[in-house]
C-alpha cells in the first residue's frame, strides 16, 4: 500500500533503480525536500516528486538540511528534526501520504479568510498541539497508534525544544551583556564591542533551565522566610485506572497507550485538588502554596505540593488530618480498599528484597515503620504517627506478592489524608512537615528538575551554550503535558524578583548595532523605578524596597511603578490598596568582589524612601564615600549582628557546602569580631551534610 500512496517510498525506489547493478555501491541518495515548484508560493503543500532525487557520490557536498541515505551501512544518516520531510521519513505508518510534518517555513492562517499572514510563523508547540487535540466529529489517526503515538509525542517534543534552542542560538548569537559603567569604559577606550560582555543563553524563561529552576527554588525559600516552615508536604501520584482515563480509550488500548488522556485527567484533578485546600479550605486558611509536577520513570505524571497553613498544625490535632493505619474495612469498605491499593509500600525488605526501593539491602524509604499507640510530633523530623499493632486494635489487610497471600499490618502504611484519597482514589502522601529544620532539602526536592545530562559544543568561554546544554530523560506523559503548554510550576502568591546593582552598573543588553542606543538610554531597572517612585510619592517613601510590590504593580515596557488598582484597602491611605504579592531582592553573596553589593543589599533592607543611590548613604545629612561606612554610621557593623543575619538567612536556602564557603570568606576577608561564637551558633547547619541522613 505504502509504495502506491508515499511519494517517498515511490522516490527511494526510482533511486535505487537509476543506481547501475554491479558498480560500488558506495553512493547516498539525497531528497531535495527544501525546493517546491516556481509556480507555488511557499508555505503551500510540496510533495516531493522524483525529479526532485538524486544520486551523487559520497565525495560530493550537499546541502546541510538535506536528508542523505547511505547504502554500505543500511541505515539513515540523521536529519535535523525540524526537516519538514522528518515526521514522514520518520513515521511512515503515521504519515502514509507522505505529508510535510512541522518545519520553520509554516505561516498562520486567519481562520475567517484563509489569507496567510507571512509575518506570524507557526511555532512548532503549536503545531503539534494542534495535532493531538481530541475533537468532536473529527477522525483523529495519532490516537490509535498506541506505542507508535508515545514514540511520536516524545520525538516531536524533542524537536520542540530544539526549535527553542535553535532560537536563542540563533537570535543570542551576537546579543551580549555588560554593566552600563563598563560598557561605556569599553567603548571610550577601544570603541569596539565584539570583545566586551558575554553571550547571553538559556535565560531564566527557558522552561526547565537551570537559571529557571534555581528561581523557583529561591522563591520557595522566599516562602519559609516571611511565612516559616511549610505545614503540610503532599504528593499526588496518577491513577491510570481512573475511570476519566478508562471511559476515553478506544477499543483495545490500554491507559499508557494514551498518555494524553493520562496528562489531561491528571491536570484536571491537580486543580480540583488545588481548589480544595485553597477555595474550600480543606485544612483551614492558607497563607500560600506551590507545588511542581514531575514524572516517574513509568511516565505517570505526579505532583509535590508544600502548603503553608494560618493556624499552625497542633500536635494533638494530627490525627484528624494525617492516618498511617488501615481503617476498619467493616465500617469503611471503600476506603479500606483505597487504603489496601494505593497506599500500602512494597512491601519490601525480607518480603521482597528485588523491590525498587532497596538500596544496600535496606529500604531507602525506611519502611517497615514502627508500630506506636500515639502520634508523637518529632524535633527534628516526621512525626512519628499512630500505628496500632493488631493486638491493640490495629488492623491488617492481604495482598498477594509472588503469587501468595501475605497479612500486612500499619507498619507498611503510608500516611495519607482519609479526605483526600477518598476523593482522588490515587496515591496521595500526605506529611505534616513544620517540625522539619531542614527544610531546604524539601524546598529544593519539591522544584528539582527531571533527570539531567551535559553536552558539550565548542570551546568558547564566552558562550554557556558551547559549554552546556541541558538535555533530559523525557517521558511520553512529560512530552503531552508540555506540548498542552501545562504548568510545571504553580506558587501563590506571586513572587516579584527585584533588581540590584550599583549605580551605573545595571545590566545592559546590546549588540553591535543598537551599543550606541542603548548607551544614551540605558536600560531602567526596578530599583531606578523605586528610586523615582520615591521622588513622586508620598505613601512610597514610608517603604522598603522589598515591599513595594505590595501596594504597586511593575510596567516593564514604561520601566515604572503603578498604584494597585484593588485589593485590600489600606487604612489612613486614600487610594492605596495592597495585595498579597512579596518582593525578592535579588541575593549576593559577601564576597571580596561584591562587597559593594552587599553592603548596598543591606541598606535596601532598613533605609525606607531613598531616592538615589547617593540617598542610601547619608546618615545624619552626611552622604558617605562607600556603602560600607554608611552601614558602619547606622551601627550595623557593630559586632558580628549583620554576618550572623546573613548566615542565617543564607542557611535556610544554601546547601551546608555552599555555606561552609561563605563563612569560610567572612573569615577571610570580613574581619569577624567574634568568629568562634558563630562557628558555634550554626556548627550544626555547617557540617549537616556529614551529621548523616536527615529525616
Amino acid at each position: 500500500m505504502l509504495h502506491e500512496v508515499n511519494p517517498y517510498v515511490r522516490s527511494f525506489k526510482a533511486a535505487i533503480d537509476s543506481i547501475p547493478q554491479g558498480q560500488n555501491n558506495n553512493y547516498k541518495v539525497i531528497i531535495k525536500v527544501d525546493r517546491r515548484p516556481a509556480e507555488e508560493h511557499r508555505g503551500r503543500y510540496n510533495a516531493p516528486v522524483v525529479d526532485e532525487v538524486a544520486v551523487i557520490l559520497v565525495d560530493q557536498e550537499c546541502d546541510r538540511r538535506d536528508i542523505v541515505l547511505r547504502s554500505h551501512d543500511d541505515r539513515l544518516q540523521r536529519i535535523c528534526e525540524t526537516h519538514r520531510s522528518y515526521d514522514a521519513l520518520q513515521y511512515p505508518l503515521i504519515y502514509f501520504h507522505g505529508e510535510d510534518g512541522y518545519n520553520f517555513g509554516r505561516y498562520q492562517v486567519n481562520p475567517s479568510t484563509r489569507i496567510t499572514n507571512y509575518n506570524k510563523k507557526i511555532s512548532a508547540l503549536q503545531f503539534y498541539s494542534y495535532q493531538i487535540q481530541i475533537r468532536r466529529n473529527c477522525f483523529n489517526y495519532l490516537q490509535r497508534f498506541r506505542g507508535l503515538f508515545n514514540q511520536f509525542i516524545v520525538d516531536m517534543y524533542a524537536k520542540i525544544e530544539t526549535e527553542r534552542l535553535i532560537y536563542i542560538r540563533t537570535n543570542q548569537t551576537r546579543l551580549r551583556a555588560e554593566g552600563y559603567v563598563h560598557l561605556r569604559d569599553a567603548m571610550q577606550q577601544y570603541n569596539n564591542v565584539e570583545n566586551v560582555g558575554r553571550l547571553v543563553i538559556l535565560p531564566s524563561s527557558f522552561i526547565g533551565g537551570p537559571r529557571y529552576m534555581h528561581e523557583r527554588t529561591q522563591d520557595a525559600f522566599c516562602y519559609v522566610r516571611k511565612y516559616g516552615r511549610p505545614d503540610l508536604f503532599i504528593a499526588f501520584t496518577t491513577n491510570p485506572k481512573w475511570n476519566e482515563i478508562s471511559q476515553e480509550l478506544l477499543p483495545g488500548q490500554v491507559p499508557h497507550d494514551r498518555h494524553d488522556i493520562i496528562s489531561r485527567v491528571f491536570h484536571l484533578k491537580l486543580k480540583l485538588m488545588i481548589n480544595l485546600i485553597t477555595k474550600e479550605k480543606l485544612f483551614g486558611s492558607f497563607l500560600c502554596y506551590m507545588y511542581s509536577v514531575e514524572w516517574q520513570k513509568p511516565g505517570l505524571p505526579h505532583a509535590h505540593i508544600l502548603l503553608w497553613l494560618e493556624e499552625k498544625i497542633r500536635p494533638d490535632a494530627i490525627d484528624t488530618i494525617i492516618s498511617a493505619e488501615l481503617p476498619d474495612k467493616t465500617e469503611d469498605p471503600i476506603l479500606f480498599d483505597i487504603v489496601k491499593t494505593h497506599m500500602i509500600h512494597g512491601p519490601c525488605g525480607t518480603l521482597n528484597r528485588n523491590s525498587p526501593c532497596m538500596q544496600e539491602g535496606h529500604c531507602s524509604k525506611r519502611y517497615p515503620r514502627a508500630l506506636s499507640e500515639q502520634t508523637i510530633s518529632g524535633e527534628n523530623g516526621y512525626p512519628l504517627y499512630r500505628r496500632k499493632s493488631p493486638q491493640h486494635g490495629g488492623f491488617t489487610a492481604k495482598i498477594r506478592l509472588r503469587g501468595q497471600e501475605i497479612d500486612l499490618d500499619n507498619r507498611w502504611v503510608v500516611p495519607y489524608s482519609p479526605v483526600l484519597s477518598r476523593t482522588f482514589q490515587a496515591h496521595i502522601n500526605v506529611e505534616v512537615c513544620n517540625s522539619v529544620q531542614s527544610i531546604k532539602y524539601i524546598c529544593k526536592y519539591v522544584n528539582k528538575d527531571s533527570d539531567q545530562a551535559t553536552v558539550g559544543f565548542t570551546n568558547n568561554n564566552n558562550d554557556e551554550v558551547t559549554r552546556f546544554q541541558s538535555g533530559r530523560y523525557i517521558s511520553s506523559s512529560e512530552a503531552v503535558w508540555r506540548i498542552l503548554s501545562f504548568p510545571i510550576h504553580e506558587r501563590h502568591p506571586p513572587v516579584i524578583h527585584l533588581d540590584i546593582h550599583l549605580e551605573g552598573g545595571q545590566r545592559i543588553y546590546f549588540n553591535p548595532e543598537n551599543v550606541t542606543e542603548r548607551l544614551e538610554s540605558p536600560r531602567r531597572t526596578t530599583l531606578l523605578a523605586f528610586f523615582n517612585l520615591c521622588e513622586t510619592d508620598a505613601f512610597a517613601k514610608t517603604l522598603l524596597y522589598h515591599e513595594v510590590p505590595s501596594f504597586y504593580t511593575y510596567n516593564k515596557q514604561q520601566c515604572i511603578f503603578n498604584r494597585r488598582r484593588r485589593g485590600t484597602v489600606v487604612v489612613g491611605e486614600a487610594g492605596i490598596f495592597k495585595e498579597h504579592i512579596i518582593g525578592r531582592v535579588y541575593t549576593v553573596h559577601p564576597n571580596n568582589s561584591e562587597c559593594f553589593y552587599f553592603y548596598l543589599r543591606l541598606l535596601l533592607h532598613v533605609v525606607r524612601g531613598p531616592t538615589s543611590f547617593a540617598e542610601l548613604r547619608k546618615v545624619d545629612n552626611i552622604i558617605y564615600p562607600t556603602y560600607q561606612a554608611a552601614c558602619r554610621a547606622r551601627h550595623f557593623l557593630d559586632g558580628d549582628q549583620h554576618w550572623d543575619d546573613a548566615l542565617a538567612e543564607a542557611s535556610i536556602s544554601e546547601s551546608p557546602q555552599r555555606l561552609r564557603n561563605l563563612f569560610a570568606v567572612m573569615l577571610v576577608f570580613c574581619a569577624l569580631s567574634d568568629a568562634a561564637l558563630l562557628w558555634h551558633k550554626y556548627q550544626n547547619k555547617l557540617a549537616e551534610d556529614f551529621s548523616g541522613t536527615h529525616n
